[in-house]
């Protein structure tokens, strides 16, 4: 039985299963950890969606940004962009159902007994793992019902960047949905900026990526996240793992299985590196 953990997938189909072919994954007995982005820019994501839902409780995902862009698309608030490459699957015939299988998924996985948390961009330092948890559960609720497209047509906005308990309604749906799924760079006070998307060396004073800001979670738990490509999986401080390698834009899939911290790469089969 073995833990493992795979970067945003992004519609690449075929190396997600060239991957899994590769480390050997029994969904029988194995878990499957995928830190969202399932869908968009590459070009299979109907596959994907159908393979991951086939999979059923072998999965622990998280939605990602580019998940919840789909669910915009999907009811019509947000504009379906060629390069997202979405046709095949909203013109399919379980189109419905698959989408709604997906916006009833988690925004958070955590896991008490292997200490592992979850997120598709992170966990904001403004947060503990109680109000992390919080957060994503309201998300969770508002996304699982039938008043989900009044969230979509309010989710997008940089504002409010600024974690406060008084925080309600809306406001407070769209920070955390920022937060859960777009943040790369913080102020020193944990303020979002959703603006830049340099990479770390390259990031204007006083900008630091949120992991290389004091945590308020638990010392012994490990964060796994996905969304930042341009990382390519490097540079994080021990117990915090990015796992985006960039597959969609010709670089790889990448899987970490957890047990032995052993990493497995599958390169784009359509854009070699």
């Amino acid at each position: 039985m073995a833990t493992y953990l795979i970067g945003d997938v992004h519609g690449c189909y075929r190396e997600l299963r060239h991957l899994l072919d590769k480390v050997d994954f029994d969904s029988s007995q194995d878990t499957l950890w995928l830190t969202g982005d399932l869908v968009a820019r590459g070009p299979d994501s109907l596959d994907v969606l159908r393979f991951i839902k086939r999979l059923g409780s072998s999965i622990r995902l998280v939605l990602g940004n580019h998940d919840l862009h789909l669910l915009g698309v999907f009811a019509k608030i947000s504009r379906n962009k060629p390069k997202d490459k979405l046709d095949k699957l909203l013109n399919a015939p379980d189109a419905d159902e698959l989408i709604n299988w997906l916006r009833r998924q988690p925004l958070l996985q955590v896991d008490d007994e292997k200490k592992i948390v979850m997120a598709h961009a992170g966990i904001t330092p403004q947060w503990d793992l109680a109000t992390a948890k919080n957060c994503a559960n309201e998300l969770e609720a508002v996304l699982s019902s039938d008043s989900y497209p009044l969230f979509i047509n309010a989710m997008y906005g940089d504002m409010p960047n600024n974690w406060s308990e008084e925080l309600s309604g809306l406001s407070r749906l769209r920070f955390s949905a920022n937060a859960l799924t777009r943040m790369r760079y913080c102020f020193p006070n944990g303020q979002l900026d959703m603006i830049c998307k340099d990479k770390p060396p390259e990031a204007p004073a006083p900008l630091k990526p949120w992991f290389n800001l004091p945590s308020q979670l638990p010392e012994d738990y490990s964060v796994i996240f996905g969304h930042w490509a341009s990382l390519e999986g490097k540079g994080t401080p021990e117990h915090i793992y990015a796992l985006d390698t960039g597959c969609c834009w010709g670089g790889a899939l990448t899987c970490l299985r957890w047990e032995d911290k052993c990493y497995f790469t599958q390169p784009n089969l359509s854009h070699p590196i």
